[in-house]
Parts: structure tokens; sequence; C-alpha cells
């Protein structure tokens, strides 16, 4: 191989060093230079999902289900994209480029149902799993449509459908939902699992149904896509032409025993100064379970293919142990953290700082406060900043 020189040279090791180097997962920002709150909404829409902060260009973005806010530092709202009418959920930035990757559900259960009836619409989607590929600088004004306007480009993902799809046998009872799959909610960028740095994985968090009397909903699993060739799939948003492209599998599905959850990970988030990818849940109702609002997975463990309990149809897979910390269920061996934010919205600067979106609903509407908070040692886990 012939080493380039000079500026060529200079370019190729900066690249180089951007694509593996940890600090590339998130931009470590300034802490004096975050605002302590930056308050978002009152909108006529559903409840904040997820947010995402670009350190760059100072913004922020957050979820109210069925649309998408872009605001600066001050809580100066700069656009937004509307009319969705899917369910997009969590959020993150990819440093490489700026774009906003989400998760965005269209389907027919509950959730899906409960969509078309707040926005009025009576359109009929066929089921589709999607990660939104949004490009931000594109959003300068309200009311934008995320297909027509050139913001949102999806790629599917049929693993998760197949998943949503499928009917199997647990405890002799046929139930609807391979692994309880609810879709898809959290979405992060990391490292591959038993690493804690190198090239970086698009990381993919099923939601989960949380029905008390069936046995296979007890695991998080996770999906690690690598994206570098996902152009390739990525096709405007439309709502009347569906593209059911994407890659035919992940690079690898991992599970996560966690005992009870309603609806899986909500939010999920790596933070690169801790190396533990957070998953924050809303919480469960099985009573042999602790049922936290918090879990964590420290990036360094290796996942070990284990017995899957209570998965009959699937009995082993690749297992991540949680990470200590927090609090600790002697009866289950399950840890994990009573901290109630982040369901809704968080965002780890890769600094051991993070804002956690407080939600509010009130006459004006949906309210969001994305508030400054630090990751502690004690059991509560994280402390809100004060200057």
């Amino acid at each position: 191989m012939k080493i380039k020189t000079g500026t060529q040279g200079i370019i190729l090791i900066m690249s180089l060093l951007m694509m593996f180097s940890p600090a590339s997962i998130k931009i470590h920002a300034q802490v004096d230079d975050l605002p302590l709150t930056i308050k978002c909404g009152p909108f006529k829409a559903m409840h904040t999902q997820g947010i995402a902060v670009d350190v760059k260009k100072r913004v922020v973005y957050c979820s109210f289900t069925t649309m998408l806010a872009k605001y600066d530092y001050n809580g100066n709202l700069l656009g937004t994209v509307t009319g969705l009418l899917g369910h997009l959920g969590c959020l993150d930035i990819d440093e490489r480029d700026g774009k906003v990757y989400g998760s965005l559900e269209y389907k027919d259960d509950v959730i899906g149902q409960g969509i078309m009836k707040h926005e009025k619409s009576d359109k009929n989607f066929q089921n589709n799993f999607y990660v939104a590929i949004i490009d931000g600088d594109k959003i300068n004004r309200m009311g934008m449509d995320g297909g027509r306007d050139g913001v949102v480009k999806v790629v599917s993902l049929p693993t998760v459908l197949d998943d949503y799809s499928a009917k199997v046998n647990v405890g002799g009872k046929i139930r609807e939902h391979r692994f309880a799959c609810s879709g898809i909610d959290g979405i992060s960028f990391g490292p591959r699992f038993g690493k804690i740095s190198g090239k970086q994985y698009l990381t993919v968090a099923y939601g989960v149904y949380g029905d008390t009397d069936r046995s296979d909903n007890d695991y998080q699993v996770l999906l690690q896509y690598d994206i570098a060739k996902w152009e390739k799939y990525a096709r405007p948003l439309s709502l009347d032409n569906p593209t059911f492209k994407g890659p035919s599998k992940p690079a690898g599905r991992y599970f996560v025993h966690t005992g009870s959850t309603d609806w899986g990970v909500q939010n999920l988030e790596y933070d690169a100064s801790s190396g533990l990818w957070y998953m924050a849940v809303y919480r469960g109702k099985k009573p042999n379970f602790p049922n936290y609002y918090l879990y964590a997975v420290k990036a360094a463990s290796r996942p070990e293919v284990k017995e899957l309990v209570g998965i009959p149809y699937c009995t082993k897979g690749k297992v991540i142990p949680l990470a200590e910390g927090g609090l600790r269920d002697e009866n289950t061996g399950v840890s994990g953290w009573n901290f109630r934010y982040g369901s809704m919205g968080m965002h780890s600067f890769g600094n051991g700082y993070f804002y956690f979106s407080e939600n509010k609903s009130d006459k004006e509407g949906q309210k969001a406060v994305l508030r400054l908070y630090r990751r502690t040692s004690g059991p509560e886990g994280f402390e809100p900043v004060k200057r």
C-alpha cells in the first residue's frame, strides 16, 4: 500500500480518526456552553418520543410522535416536519454527516390506530418499520412535508416486520408477534457489542408488548446494522407508495434480560464516557421483576450464546448481561435505576452529561423541557446540573 503524504495524507489520517475514534460517537460539548434547559412546544400533537442534539450547529430536534420540531439553543422554533401519520420515536445524530436518524413505524395495532384517530385520518397503511434519515439542514420553515420537501428518506427493516408479523407457540398457546415485537423504538449509534471503539453501528431496539401472561417478552431485543451502504436502500418517504427496500438482515441480533417492560426500549443511547448503552423503558407490570425505568449494558461485554429463558421457539441467542450499578434485585439478579426520565427522550454528549426530556401536557398541548443532567455513581444514576 502506498502511503500518501502532504495534504492528501493529512486528510486520510483525519478521516480515519473520525471513523474509528470513540469521540466520533458523540461530539463532546463544552458543558458551560449548554443551556440548563431548552423548552419545546406546545403542540397539538402527541407526547415527546425522542431528542437529538447537533452540537456543531447548536440545534436540537424533538419528536412529538407524528411530527418533528427543530429548535436552537435559545428555544427558538426553527421549523417543523408534520403529517408523518406514523410513530416517530427515538432520535440520534450521525456525527459524520449531521443527519438525524429515527425509528418510524406504520402498524395496525393499538398505537397505529390511536395515531390515525388523533390525526383524524382514514388512511390504511401496510405494516412497515423504517429507520428515518432526516436532513435537518433542510428544515427551515413550519409545516414541511417529509417526503415532498425532500427532508425524510427511509430504509425498511424486513427483520423487524417478519418478527412483528409472526405467530409463535408460547406455552401451548398461539401468540402474535415473535419476541412480543411491537416494532422499533430505541435507536443509537455506537460500537459493535463487545467493543468500546472502532467502526460505528446503528443499533435498533424492539418495542415489546408488555402482556403479563406471556413468557417470551422478558428480553430486550437489539439489532445492529452496518449502514455504510444504506444509500442504495434509502428512498424518499411516501405515504402513498411506501418502500420496502432495506437490508435483508442485521449484522447481529442480541438479547438483554431485563424482565418485564411496557413497550420495550423506548430510548436507547450510547455514552462513550462510561462505555454504557442506556435503555430507558416504561416500567413493566410483572410482579416477579423489579421493573426499573432504566437499564444499561457495558459496551465491552462480549455477547455469549446462551439459553433464552421463557422463549420456547428460540432456545438460544446472543445474550449481553446487564451492567452492575444503581439498584439490584437479589431474586432475579436484574440491575437498573428508578430514574424516571429517558423514556421520552435522552441525549448523551459523550462526557457524562445528558439532556433528558421532561414531558408535560396541558390545555395548550404537549410540551417538553430538555434538562441538563450529569451521570452519578449513586443509586439514582443522574442529577440535574446547577449553576
